[in-house]
This record gives structure tokens, C-alpha cells and sequence, in this order.
């Protein structure tokens, strides 16, 4: 029961991690900056994967969506696809992981539920190089003193998608665990003797030995 209760609760982390990455793709604040006046904030300058923005004082924005894909960054891109790529491995990853718990009429056997959840884990745990990537990206604009153009610092977004990485990852290996902590060496119902029996024909030997010993008695 402990272990089947340790699945559901690495089940559950997995999957809000998995939310949280899926979340982070569409979500403004990427990369953040703004100029200050003397008192308040004047304008704020954010973007995401799909478009860059400004906001003003009054709170109104305007934004103007990046070219086609061709024209766009290589960064761009690649966040783009790794965050693609994650949001959708991770769902089939979620309903691998829901197939191998042990609280589930399918999957076949312990051993291959076992598979398919460490089969998951893989699908699940693939979302944080994005995240990673366009943050380095940031972090190398801001410290290159030759960058000429504005710089950004990290947005709320990336700190999100961290977030939902590193709890795919620690329900990911949590799953994993405990669905091999209790997968016995052998079949059920071929459970190896501790003290097995010798068989006939060295039941029959040793009685023969015996016979013989007392054959000239």
C-alpha cells in the first residue's frame, strides 16, 4: 500500500510539473526591462516566444508579433521546438506514467508496468534545456559589454518553467522508484524454496549408498 501510495503522489508532482511547462509556453515575461523616471516606471519592455512588447505607465500595451519563422532567430527557434516538443511528450509521457501504476487494471504485468513508467520518466523530464537556453541567451547580452542594444534580464516565465522542470524530474525518478522497490526476481507463483528437496533420482542414489553400506553387515 506504501508503495502504490508513493506512485499517486509521484504521479501527482509529475503531472503539475508537467502543467506548469505547458503553461510557461504561451506566458508573457520571458526576458524583462524597463526605463525608470524619477519616481515610477515609465515603460516596461517584455517579450516571449511570439512577440515583444512595451507597456507604459497607464498599463496599455503594444506589441508587434515576430517574421516568419525563417526570418526569426536561431534561439527563437529552438525554444520554440524544445517547448513544443516537451509539452507534447510530456502528455503521452502522463498517460504512460498512468497506464504503469500499480492501481491500474492495464499495463500486463509488474515488469512491463515497470518499463512503461521508466518509459515515461524519459517523455516527462525533457522541458528544462529550453528554459535553460534562453536564459543564457539573456545572461550573455546582459554581461557583454560590446551588446549595444537593450538588454533584458529574466522574466517570470523561465522561473516558471524551472519550476515545472525540476517537478517533472523528482516525480519522474520518485515514480521510477517505486515501481521497481517491490518487483520480486522471480514470477508470481515461482517463488525459489529456501530449502528445496532433493529430487528422486537423488533420493533413490543416496538410498542405494545406504543399502549398500549395510549389504555386508
Amino acid at each position: 500500500m506504501s508503495n502504490m501510495f508513493q506512485e499517486i503522489i509521484a504521479f501527482i508532482i509529475s503531472t503539475t510539473g508537467w502543467v506548469l511547462v505547458s503553461s510557461t509556453l504561451p506566458t508573457d515575461y520571458w526576458q524583462v526591462s524597463s526605463n525608470d523616471g524619477d519616481v515610477i516606471t515609465t515603460a516596461t519592455y517584455w517579450a516571449n516566444l511570439w512577440k515583444v512588447c512595451v507597456t507604459d505607465s497607464t498599463g496599455v500595451s503594444s506589441c508587434k508579433d515576430f517574421p516568419s519563422m525563417l526570418a526569426l532567430n536561431g534561439i527563437i527557434q529552438a525554444c520554440r521546438g524544445l517547448m513544443i516538443t516537451a509539452v507534447f511528450l510530456g502528455f503521452f509521457g502522463s498517460i504512460f506514467a498512468l497506464v504503469g501504476l500499480k492501481c491500474t487494471k492495464i499495463g500486463g504485468t509488474d515488469k512491463n508496468k515497470a518499463r512503461i513508467t521508466c518509459f515515461a520518466e524519459i517523455f516527462v523530464c525533457n522541458s528544462i534545456s529550453s528554459c535553460s537556453i534562453y536564459a543564457h541567451r539573456i545572461t550573455s547580452e546582459f554581461f557583454d559589454p560590446t551588446f549595444i542594444d537593450k538588454k533584458y534580464e529574466l522574466g517570470a516565465a523561465l522561473f516558471i518553467g524551472w519550476a515545472g522542470s525540476i517537478l517533472c524530474i523528482l516525480g519522474g525518478s520518485m515514480l521510477c522508484a517505486a515501481t521497481h522497490s517491490h518487483i520480486s526476481p522471480y514470477p508470481r507463483g515461482h517463488a525459489k524454496s529456501v530449502n528445496p528437496r532433493p529430487t528422486a533420482d537423488c533420493s533413490n542414489s543416496s538410498r542405494t549408498q545406504h543399502f549398500d553400506k549395510n549389504i555386508y553387515v
